[in-house]
C-alpha cells in the first residue's frame, strides 16, 4: 500500500502543474498496475475539498462528484469509507462544510452524543449542538 499527500492527489486530479501532474499520474498508475492500494486519509480528503473550493473555485457539485469518484475507484482505499460516504451525502444536502460533517460522523462513531460547535451553519443538523 502507498498513501498520497493532498498535494499529490490534487496534481493527479487537476493536472495543472504538468511536471508534478505527470509524476503523480505515474505513481498512481504504477500502484494500479502492481495492484497496490492507494490510501487516502480523512485529513487528505478534507484538505482536498478545501483546496478545490478555495484555490480552484470548484462548485459543491463538482467536489461531491470528485469525492464519490475516489470512493468508488477500487484503486483507492479511503479511511472509513462508510463515514466518508455519509459526510459526502450530508455535504451535498446541507449548509456546512464537508469537514464539519466528517468530524461529526467520527464523533458519533466514537460514542459522542453530539458535537458542540459555534458554527451556525450546523444549527439544524443532527448530531450537532450550537453553543
Amino acid at each position: 500500500m502507498i498513501a498520497l499527500d493532498t498535494n499529490v492527489l490534487v496534481r493527479y486530479l487537476v493536472g495543472d502543474e504538468p511536471g508534478q501532474a505527470k509524476r503523480a499520474r505515474e505513481a498512481v498508475d504504477q500502484a494500479r498496475s502492481n495492484r497496490q492500494p492507494i490510501f487516502l486519509s480523512q485529513i487528505v480528503l478534507c484538505e482536498l475539498v478545501w483546496v478545490l473550493a478555495g484555490a480552484y473555485q470548484a462548485s459543491k457539485m463538482d467536489i461531491q462528484s470528485t469525492l464519490y469518484r475516489l470512493l468508488d475507484d477500487r484503486a483507492f482505499e479511503l479511511e472509513n469509507p462508510p463515514g466518508v460516504h455519509r459526510a459526502i451525502d450530508r455535504f451535498a444536502r446541507g449548509p456546512a462544510d464537508f469537514s464539519d460533517y466528517l468530524l461529526g460522523d467520527v464523533a458519533l462513531e466514537a460514542g459522542a452524543s453530539a458535537t458542540f460547535t459555534f458554527d451556525r451553519a450546523l444549527r439544524d443538523e443532527p448530531g450537532f449542538s450550537i453553543l
